[in-house]
């Protein structure tokens, strides 16, 4: 298992969890549409999620665009 914060909260995933893997697990969509994911500070591309693995300590933000006035 790997230590790791999801949003500014701490969690805990198995072992060769993937940026896809999270975000499947925070949204319930493999690929929503709207969604940014930023590691350790630096933006994911989309692409690049399926092959990004989360190591120990990891920092994610998986962020949601949101529309409205």
């Amino acid at each position: 298992m790997l230590s790791v914060r999801v949003n500014g909260r701490p969690d805990r995933l198995p072992t060769g969890h993937t940026v896809a893997d999270l975000v499947r697990a925070v949204t319930g969509q493999a690929a929503p549409r709207g969604v940014a994911v930023a590691l350790n500070g630096t933006v994911v591309r989309r692409a690049d999620w399926p092959a990004t693995a989360l190591s120990e300590g990891d920092r994610v933000e998986v962020l949601t665009a949101t529309q409205g006035g």
